[in-house]
């Protein structure tokens, strides 16, 4: 994996900045702001998105703010511009879908993710702009997208990897009916200063105690656990080599004004006055084909691009993860070009140390 793709596998857009909830661990920094994509700039990324398409599955991402918070009406005409055969994907904190959304999920074929932390306990970083607990809004949605049939995935993020938390999560998420779910350990990036250190064992041991809650009862596709699985398996028969892209997927993330961001939608939005804005181009000036092919020359990925070479002399966990996360080194180093980050630790390295540490635990006599 070497260098940065011109061809991403899928687009991240913002259809406004605006967020009704003000969440304790957000990374969001326009969020209580209501700047709202023109459908001028979802033509300008459909040119070039529809040409990808053409040849191959593709994706849209639609990720805020709070995505809902633009409206059925805007939302479809962003939506408008794009090729029929493209998969939609949104991600959302749930509190606004109600029947009327249902049927927009239903009428466009919308992939749907909901963030949500587990029981009504483990969701009180989750409120509203004045500080009320938003998680019965969040079940109330939920129960919508039953109700009309509708399949979802489910996100959450864990600030206590304690004993134990591991399995309340996996279980209530099974009785919460979703059919996938993703598990983020928080992360310190953006606006979110929060510390994310944690005891090795700790975070190990929660991702072992997964995979043990997962194994009894395999109804949801575990994200993390099933990648993790993934690559060992090729390890042993000997293809690791083969998992990993032979380039780094840009990721570009196209916020609300047309400005693109590559590599990592937490960027977005923010200035360094070293770094600059993080933007390779605006897709109102230049198509996004463009940018791209031109995106690795934007002075901060070039330092990225050395950094991920530095972690494959030196890290040997290289080969699972790829890297690392180009936001997750900018707001835990201040820089692009480090190595090891608490993210790499809690997400990477301990979570493919607990899912072995769970085999041995396990293996046939």
């Amino acid at each position: 994996m070497r260098g940065l793709a011109t061809v991403p596998s899928y687009v991240v857009m913002q259809p406004t900045t605006l967020c009704n909830l003000d969440c304790a661990y957000c990374y969001l920094p326009f969020r209580a702001a209501d700047r709202r994509m023109p459908v001028t700039v979802a033509e300008a990324v459909a040119t070039s998105v529809n040409r990808w398409a053409a040849s191959g599955r593709f994706s849209v991402v639609w990720h805020g703010g709070e995505p809902l918070a633009a409206g059925r009406a805007h939302l479809a005409a962003l939506m408008a511009p794009f090729a029929p055969e493209l998969e939609h994907h949104v991600q959302t904190n749930a509190t606004l879908i109600d029947d009327a959304w249902c049927e927009f999920f239903a009428t466009h074929q919308m992939r749907v993710s909901v963030s949500v932390d587990g029981p009504r306990d483990r969701n009180s970083d989750r409120v509203t702009r004045s500080g009320r607990p938003a998680y019965d809004r969040i079940v109330r949605g939920v129960a919508a997208l039953r109700r009309h049939g509708l399949p979802f995935s489910a996100l959450a993020v864990v600030n206590d990897p304690a004993p134990g938390r591991a399995t309340e999560l996996y279980e209530y998420c099974l009785d919460l009916g979703c059919e996938v779910l993703g598990v983020n350990i928080e992360e310190t990036e953006g606006v979110n200063t929060r510390d994310n250190s944690h005891d090795a064992a700790a975070v190990t041991g929660f991702w072992a105690e997964l995979v043990t809650a997962w194994r009894r009862d395999p109804r949801i596709h575990l994200r993390e656990v099933e990648w993790s699985l993934r690559y060992a398996a090729a390890v042993l028969d000997g293809s690791a080599d083969d998992l990993l892209p032979g380039q780094l997927d840009p990721i570009p993330t196209v916020a609300y004004d047309g400005s693109v961001v590559v590599l990592s939608p937490e960027l977005a939005g923010f200035t360094d006055p070293h770094y600059g804005d993080f933007t390779s181009g605006n897709v109102l000036d230049t198509p996004l084909h463009a940018i791209l092919a031109a995106a690795a020359g934007t002075p901060w990925v070039g330092e990225f691009m050395a950094g991920v070479e530095a972690c494959r002399s030196s890290c040997a966990y290289f080969g699972f993860c790829g890297g690392g996360h180009a936001a997750n080194r900018y707001f835990e180093l201040r820089r692009f070009d480090g190595t090891e980050t608490e993210h790499c630790r809690n997400s990477k390295i301990r979570l493919l140390e607990g899912v072995l540490e769970h085999a041995r635990d396990h293996q046939s006599p």
